[in-house]
């Protein structure tokens, strides 16, 4: 039992830090918001110094004038937390209210313009290995996470705005990403402007479809998530596992096995909820993706990997992954290992990554720690996980309070 109260306290001060702050912080990948490492005309240089930004555990901002920002998949994700915590009645009614218009609002406000429907991209512009894409610019993922927020308030309120909200983003995943077409399927690119196949970006997308459709009931979204998760399916390694990414030209597969197997994982438990799915081809994809997350991604301690096969840094927004998919297991299968695993990275987070000031840290090496605080991957991500948890503990025995 005092190993569940710390969780409640834990989450107690995470919420007071980012509201201290306003939800408002650095980010791992902000480093172009410097004028003057943005003013860098060259990919390499830009990708080089994105890198060292990352990594340093030196803050290194204030010097290249880099501000705080809000990220609206961090207000997204914000969002989802305060629709659990409301629900299992652990914050009062007209907190709840006052906090998500705020958060609703600067949603709405930062909207990316000039598509099919309502979409978000991140506060910054980013750099990687093949393309440079300004801020703004929407990508499948973020829509996805806001979209579920809005999913979540509409859950709430039964206030048709936010679903319509909702089903205007999946015109945004229909209509203005590109779709690459197989016999085994599709996959929707990660922005519309790009053709990625990157697996896990693929597969929120369509569960968000998958969700949309449990309410509206429009076969051409239930049609096209199972398009996607059959493509999905049909790259799944023989222990259970994806690569990252498949290059769409030379068919190359990125093997990067991190806390993205923990998305799909989530996703596939949401098209086989919402669409209410018996198949065997997808619950049996299901428990081998789960059996190589747990086996090959976790210690028994609760601590997780890095990027198979190495074990550092130990990184917050793997820790906080964890948390939230093996809680979303124990909801799928109501298998009680699940949820006491859920507990036990929940506890080796709280003991080994969480500042006294609330925030968690962003990464542990063997010799040091790299304590800077990132609103968006680790703080956002800590909250929805905590509450994710405690929601669950508290539907269980009723007896956790958080006000």
């Amino acid at each position: 039992m005092t190993k569940d109260i710390d969780i409640v306290i834990s989450l107690k001060n995470l919420e007071n830090y980012v509201r201290k702050n306003n939800y408002s912080g650095f980010d791992p990948y902000d480093a172009l918001n410097s004028c003057i490492l943005n003013s860098l005309n060259n990919r390499f240089l830009r990708l080089v110094s994105t890198q060292i930004i990352v990594y340093s555990p030196i803050n290194l901002r204030k010097f290249l004038r880099i501000e705080n920002g809000k990220n609206p998949k961090a207000i997204g994700i914000f969002l989802q937390a305060y629709c659990r915590l409301f629900q299992q009645n652990l914050i009062e009614k007209k907190d709840f209210e006052n906090v998500t218009k705020e958060l609703v609002e600067f949603l709405m406000q930062n909207r990316s313009i000039g598509y099919s429907g309502d979409c978000w991209g991140f506060n910054f512009d980013w750099q990687d290995l093949d393309r440079y894409t300004k801020k703004g610019v929407p990508t499948i993922v973020v829509t996805s996470y806001v979209a579920n927020a809005f999913l979540d308030m509409y859950k709430i309120t039964n206030n048709k705005k936010y679903l319509d909200i909702a089903r205007s983003s999946c015109e945004f995943i229909l209509k203005d990403l590109y779709i690459t077409k197989t016999e085994k399927g599709i996959c929707f690119s990660y922005t519309p402007i790009d053709k990625y196949i990157v697996h896990n970006a693929n597969a929120l997308g369509s569960a968000l479809l998958a969700r949309v459709y449990a309410i509206t009931k429009e076969n051409i979204l239930l049609e096209y998530s199972k398009q996607a998760f059959d493509y999905l399916l049909s790259y799944q390694k023989n222990d259970g596992s994806w690569s990252y990414s498949i290059d769409i030209n030379t068919r190359k597969e990125s093997n990067q096995i991190d806390f993205h197997q923990g998305f799909i994982i989530d996703a596939i438990c949401d098209f086989v909820r919402f669409n209410k799915s018996e198949d065997k081809k997808y619950l049996n994809g299901l428990r081998k993706a789960v059996c190589f997350y747990k086996k090959n991604q976790f210690y028994k301690d609760g601590c997780a990997m890095w990027r198979l096969p190495q074990r550092y840094p130990i990184d917050i927004h793997h820790q906080a992954q964890g948390i939230i998919t093996f809680n979303k297991l124990y909801s799928f299968y109501k298998e009680d290992k699940y949820l006491d695993f859920s507990k036990k990275i929940a506890e080796w987070t709280i003991k080994n990554m969480q500042d006294k000031q609330g925030y968690f840290y962003f990464q542990k090496w063997p010799f040091f720690t790299n304590k800077i605080s990132y609103m968006r991957w680790g703080q956002a991500w800590m909250m929805l996980a905590l509450t994710s948890i405690l929601s669950q503990m508290n539907k269980i025995n009723k007896s956790y309070e958080y006000i």
